[in-house]
């Protein structure tokens, strides 16, 4: 059976969970915690990360495309599609960024580094913002990541898409996707 590790809080394990929810394969998620797990059995030291007997993944984007082939489907053949999902994750990498290094304490607001960062943020929003939208219950992998990257965006308070009419347009699609409703993270 496929074991998938992560957070329920987690953007990333949350389009792992879309995907495996919509696969049709067995699989369980063991929560974890990575921030008071010394070692959480992957190297990266986050997640999500995947067991499927000899199979270790550890990147959300390689579990991803493992679980749709093993499933019969496919992951993102489109390179405009593909280069929409890795804007996704860069936006999620850089306000995650933000996120963890402002509940350390640090001044997100005073730094080079950080302000960088923000910047980055605003730019992907309008770049995303100019993609076309899917049919309703016609989402595809970069469809699900935007839309994950969104809705973790606004469940953190760590960017706004109130100027942006076709993210929050997308993420009423997403939302009436059922397995995207499914993984919605519970709130804190």
């Amino acid at each position: 059976m496929i074991k998938l590790f992560g957070s329920l809080t987690s953007p990333f394990v949350r389009h792992c969970r879309i995907a495996l929810m919509q696969s049709g394969l067995e699989w369980e998620m063991v929560e974890l915690d990575i921030h008071t797990n010394e070692n959480p059995g992957t190297p990266t030291l986050r997640v999500p990360f995947l067991e499927d007997g000899d199979v270790k993944l550890t990147d959300s984007t390689s579990i991803v495309k493992y679980v749709r082939e093993k499933s019969g489907e496919t992951f993102i053949p489109d390179a405009k599609d593909l280069d929409r999902y890795c804007l996704a994750n860069t936006l999620l990498d850089a306000a995650i960024n933000l996120f963890l290094l402002e509940r350390s304490g640090i001044d997100i607001a005073a730094n080079k580094y950080t302000l960088r960062q923000q910047k980055r943020i605003e730019m992907i929003l309008f770049e995303l913002n100019s993609a076309p939208l899917p049919l309703a219950g016609n989402l595809n992998d970069a469809d699900y990541r935007v839309a994950v990257g969104v809705a973790w965006g606004q469940f953190r308070n760590r960017f706004s898409v109130d100027a942006h009419d076709n993210l929050q347009r997308l993420l009423a699609l997403a939302v009436d996707d059922p397995s995207f409703a499914a993984t919605a993270p519970p709130s804190v």
